[in-house]
C-alpha cells in the first residue's frame, strides 16, 4: 500500500462548482503549503480554474457527463483515486488546519466517513425496511462531504456495489434528493454490506451550517472556527445533532452558505494571504466590501420583512445556481 495522501475534489457541470473548488484548495494550500499532500481537482471545466491555484495543484480532466448527473459522481470515486490514501472533500467546504491528523484517524480502512449508525426511522426511506431487505443490523448514516479511500480490491467492490443499488434506488425504497440519487445512502449500504465501518463523528473532522444554525465564527488564515448549534427551545435548535458547540477542522458550507458574507470574506482573504497582500488595508477592504455591506442589507431585511409581505406577500424561493 502506498503511504502518498491526496485530498481529492470533483467540480463537474457548472462554472460555481469550479469556483468553489478553487476556494477550497487554496484553503488547503494555506494549511499544507510544500507538504507531502497533493491536492488533486476532477473537473470537465479545466479552462476556468484560476491561475493562481492551477499551477499548485493536479488536474484530473474528465468529459462531461461522464461522472454521470448530480450526487451520482462520487460514486465514481474508486475510479478517479490514485494509488496511495484519498481523503475526498466536497467543493464547498473550506480547510481550516492540517490534515494530517484526519488521516491518521481513517487510516487502515478500505473506505470510511465520519458518522455513526442508524437501524430504524427516516433518512431519505425508511432505514428499518432497507436493514430487513438487505439483512444488516444497520447502516453507517453520515455527511456525504467527505469520503475517505485507501485504493484496493476491498475499496472498489464497495464501489461496485454502490453503482449497482443506484439501479435498484427507488426499488430500494430510497427516496430521492432534489429529483436525484442520494450517494450517502448507497454508500452506506454497500459499506455495511461489504464490513466497511465509520470514524465516530465527534465534529473535530467536519461539520456543516445546516446542523449548526446558530451564529458562527470563522478565519480560515489562524484556523478559527467555531460553529453552533442552539440549545432548545431556540427555533434553530436541531435535535438530531449531539452537539451544540464545535471546532471541525474542515467546515462544510452546505446549500446557500457559500452566498453568506463570512464564506466570501475569507475567501477574499485567503487569495491575499496566500498572495502574501493580506495586511491592515486588505482586511478594512474584506469589511467594507463583503462584510459591512451584507451585514447591512441583512439588517434592512430583518426590518422590512413583515412590512413586504405584507404589502406583497411571500417572494418565491429564487432557485440556487447549484442545482
Amino acid at each position: 500500500m502506498s503511504e502518498q495522501r491526496y485530498v481529492l475534489t470533483i467540480a463537474t457541470g457548472k462554472k460555481v462548482f469550479v469556483d468553489m473548488a478553487a476556494n477550497l484548495a487554496r484553503s488547503f494550500l494555506w494549511w499544507h503549503g510544500g507538504g507531502d499532500i497533493q491536492f488533486q481537482l476532477v473537473t470537465d471545466q479545466p479552462q476556468f480554474v484560476p491561475a493562481d491555484v492551477i499551477e499548485k495543484i493536479q488536474i484530473i480532466k474528465v468529459e462531461p457527463g461522464q461522472l454521470g448527473k448530480g450526487f451520482s459522481a462520487k460514486l465514481q470515486l474508486d475510479n478517479l483515486v490514485s494509488d496511495g490514501k484519498t481523503l475526498f472533500i466536497d467543493s464547498d467546504c473550506l480547510v481550516f488546519g492540517p490534515l494530517d491528523i484526519v488521516f491518521e484517524k481513517f487510516k487502515g480502512a478500505a473506505v470510511s466517513v465520519t458518522g455513526g449508525y442508524i437501524s430504524a426511522g427516516d433518512w431519505f426511506g425508511d432505514i428499518g425496511s432497507v436493514c430487513k431487505k438487505f439483512d444488516v443490523p444497520h447502516i453507517p448514516k453520515f455527511n456525504g462531504g467527505l469520503y475517505y479511500i485507501e485504493k484496493s480490491e476491498t475499496s472498489k467492490k464497495v464501489y461496485e456495489t454502490a453503482r449497482q443499488l443506484e439501479t435498484d434506488y427507488d426499488k430500494i425504497g430510497f427516496l430521492r434528493l432534489r429529483g436525484l440519487p442520494n450517494d450517502e445512502v448507497l454508500m452506506a449500504l454497500a459499506m455495511q454490506l461489504h464490513g466497511q465501518v465509520p470514524v465516530p463523528d465527534d465534529a473535530t473532522i467536519m461539520s456543516d451550517l445546516q446542523a449548526c444554525q446558530g451564529k458562527y465564527e470563522i478565519d480560515v488564515v489562524n484556523g478559527v472556527r467555531s460553529l453552533n448549534n442552539p440549545p432548545y427551545p431556540s427555533p434553530l435548535h436541531q435535535d438530531w445533532y449531539p452537539f451544540k458547540t464545535v471546532s471541525p477542522l474542515i467546515v462544510h458550507f452546505l446549500g446557500y452558505y457559500t452566498l453568506h458574507y463570512p464564506y466570501l470574506r475569507e475567501v477574499y482573504r485567503l487569495k491575499k494571504a496566500l498572495a502574501k497582500k493580506l495586511n491592515r488595508l486588505t482586511e478594512l477592504a474584506a469589511i467594507l466590501k463583503i462584510e459591512a455591506p451584507a451585514r447591512i442589507k441583512e439588517q434592512i431585511k430583518k426590518t422590512f420583512r413583515p412590512l413586504y409581505h405584507r404589502l406583497a406577500g411571500v417572494r418565491k424561493i429564487k432557485i440556487s445556481e447549484r442545482v
